[in-house]
Formats: structure tokens, sequence, C-alpha cells
């Protein structure tokens, strides 16, 4: 028995390291840093391939082209794969799809419509839209030709935005192979000979390989995770109301504090997006309506102004063709409504404060009535909030009568007399 076990141990095939990184969501910046740090970990640890696992809408034509470069040099051979069924590669996924080593996907998963997206936003007219999709294409001519695929069909995914399901891909060698999940997958590369980019032929000995998830930093899940343009715009804006806060109210700390930081969040989420300025400039069109309405007496069309404005700016603040890199209108609403409510509510506060009569410290005798004690001729004594005084008059005065003070100098109050109507605020 132990024979014949140590036989077929010695005729399997050797296992191989499969390093496994995903990219299932839109394409940005720290896409590039997740498929750098899995590349480089697959070199560390001797893996036999990079295998990552597309399912994205796609993202922006920079990323995509640094993911890319980072694919071609990999010293690792790197096998794109989409997956799971139900899945698809569309815009920079095709891209991605192309760009490994070994393309494949998996059964009822489609790639293709590869129109790029710049990263500065804004319209594109002809002329540079034209260069745009002629760059594209002429990078996914230049990938396809070297890894031995359909060159031409690839472009038409740029100038005609055509689609493939993996059928298709397959018969018109856009892609490999198709593979029903990830162990068949293994089974079809398992002895395959491919052509690396620099021409160089590699054979491929996985076996029954042992998977190694890539796990992310705890920077790169952060910023995975607020890259959604409608969390972005979230943190943007309770970071501003929480510095509000703190400005109206100077030393409570931890509302400024969480709010600086909640606010350089969603900036540098957003920063990475392709911007409308438009939508910027109607999100500070909103806060200053908002700042008009708790001023001025409007019946709230001002803050109904700020409510529309501020959810046509979210609409309008990321200028993409995929929505998935656009706020959607539950979001712009669920945000500009309570915001509104709130940010009047409290400048309302601050205003009615700002123009009360002050009521404490020497400023806030200004105005009071007492009653005279020792008859001022000029100078004598009054009671004023409890409290006897020293205070000098323009004319005399009796003892008994009610004044009102005008003025104070030092400990010395300046009155004048009052009627005797006028009920003083204390009186003992």
């Amino acid at each position: 028995m132990t024979v014949f076990a140590l036989g077929a141990a010695l005729a399997a095939p050797p296992a191989g390291k499969v390093q496994a990184v995903n990219v299932d969501g839109i394409v940005h910046p720290v896409s590039v840093e997740i498929i750098t740090h899995a590349i480089d970990q697959a070199k560390r640890d001797g893996a036999e391939i990079v295998l990552i696992r597309l399912n994205t809408p796609g993202g922006l034509l920079n990323a995509t082209r640094e993911i890319i470069e980072k694919i071609v040099a990999s010293p690792v051979p790197v096998v794109t794969f989409v997956e799971p069924s139900g899945g698809r590669a569309a815009s920079a996924g095709f891209f991605l799809l192309e760009a490994g080593d070994v393309a494949a996907m998996a059964p009822g998963t489609n790639t293709g419509a590869a129109t790029p997206v710049l990263l500065t936003g804004g319209q594109m007219d002809q002329i540079l839209r034209r260069k745009a999709e002629n760059d594209a294409a002429a990078s996914l001519r230049s990938l396809t030709s070297k890894r031995g695929r359909n060159a031409q069909l690839a472009e038409k995914t740029v100038f005609e935005s055509k689609s493939f399901t993996e059928k298709e891909a397959l018969d018109n060698n856009l892609i490999d192979l198709i593979a029903t999940d990830e162990a068949d997958l293994f089974r079809k590369l398992n002895g395959r000979e491919i052509t690396r980019f620099d021409g160089r032929k590699q054979t491929l000995h996985i076996g029954s390989p042992q998977v190694v998830e890539y796990s992310k930093s705890i920077r790169e899940t952060i910023i995975s995770a607020i890259a959604d343009p409608n969390l972005a715009l979230v943190l943007l804006v309770l970071g501003a109301l929480g510095i509000y806060v703190e400005f109206s109210s100077p030393g409570l700390i931890a509302p400024g504090v969480i709010g600086a930081i909640m606010a350089l969040m969603g900036l540098s989420a957003l920063s990475v997006l392709p911007i409308n300025w438009v939508g910027v400039a109607l999100l500070i069109l909103s806060i200053v309506l908002f700042i008009l309405e708790a001023k001025f007496v409007s019946h709230g069309v001002l803050a109904v102004g700020g409510t529309v404005a501020m959810i046509l700016g979210a609409m309008l603040l990321i200028d993409s063709p995929l929505p998935e890199l656009r706020i959607h209108w539950a979001t712009a609403v669920s945000l500009a409504i309570p915001f509104a409510l709130i940010t009047v509510f409290l400048l309302t506060l601050v205003v009615r404060a700002r123009r009360s009569k002050v009521i404490t410290g020497s400023a806030g005798m200004i105005g009071e009535v007492g009653v005279v004690q020792a008859p001022l001729a000029p100078a004598g004594k009054v009671f004023i909030h409890g409290e006897f005084w020293n205070a000098i008059s323009r004319a005399p005065i009796e003892a008994g009568a009610r004044v009102r003070v005008r003025a104070i100098d030092g400990l010395t109050l300046k009155v004048d007399r009052a009627s005797d109507s006028e009920q003083p605020l204390k009186e003992s």
C-alpha cells in the first residue's frame, strides 16, 4: 500500500502556487496599487501565476493604462479570468482581460464596449473624442497583436462599442479559453505553453494549486470603500456639517476633528473621479442659499432652492457615462433634504443668538431699569439687578424714582430718569 501511494504521489503533477486578486468594481487609482502589490507578492512567494479575477463595468483610462503596464512587465505570468457567471469585463475591463498572458472567461459572462473614459471629466468634443478613441484603439491593437489575438476585432470595441459573449470571444480569438470555474481553469492551464510579452516561451506547472488570496492593506481597504462616489459625497457633506458645528460652537472639538477627517477622505475619493464643475458650482450655490435663508425671511423659498441646487449638483458632480461612477438619485435626495433642514436650523439659531440683546456682563446693564436708593445730585446710589451701584445722572433725581441705564463707566452707571410705568428687572 505504501509503495502504491508513493508511486501515485510521484505521478501526480506538482502543485503550484497561485496568487489571486480581485478587480470587482470600478477601475481607479487604488486598483493600480492593489494589482501592483499582488504581483510583487507573487514574485516574493514564487507563485506560478497571478490570477486576476475580473468583474467590472470599467473605469478610468489612466488607471487602466497603469495596470496594463504592471501586467505586461510582471515577472510572473498573469491570467485574467472573467467570473463568476453573469459577470463582465466591460470597457476598461476588456483592456485588462486582453493584457493577460492567458485570457479566460466563465460561461455566461461578457466583455467589450471599450469606450475610453477620461480622468479629467467634461464633455469631449468630436476631435478630442476621436483622438482618445484612436489612442485607445492603437494601444489595444498593440496589446492584442503581441498576445496573438484578433487585433482588428478588438479595436471595434473602441470605435463601435462592440461586446461579446464568452463563446463569441473564443470563436473570434479574443480570449484563449473558457473555463467553468477556477478548478477547470487550473486543469486547462496545467502544462500549457504560453508566450510572454517579451517573446519568451514558458510552460505552466500548476497541478492542484494552493490559491493565496491577496489581502488588502488597511489603506487600500479604506480607499477602496470610499472610492464609491456616493459614499465620498456623504463623507464630504457630513464633514462640512461637522466643521460648521465646530465653528458655530467653538470648544466642542469632536465635531471639528471628525468633520475635518471625513471631509478630507471625501475629497481624496472625489479627486480621482471625473468632476463636472457645474455640479461643484451648484453645490456651492446650495450652501449660499441655506445661509441666506437663515438671514432673510423668504418663507422657505431660499431653502427649497438650496435643496434643489444640492440635488442637481450631486447628480451632475461626476461626469461619466458609467452609471457606477455617478451619484445615485436616491443618494442625492436622502442627503440633500436632511442636510438642508439641519443646516437651516443651525444657522437660524446662530443668527438669532447674535441678534439677541446681551444680558450678561457690563454690556447687559445697558437699558435696564432700576430704583434710586440715595438721591442723585448728580451722584448717588441705585438698586438694579439685585445689587447696589454707584450712579450719576445729568439732572438731580430723588430717591424712589425709576432710572434707566444709558452707559457704564467702570463701576459707575450713567442713568436717566425713567417713566413710572417702566418696571425694574429686580427690585427689593
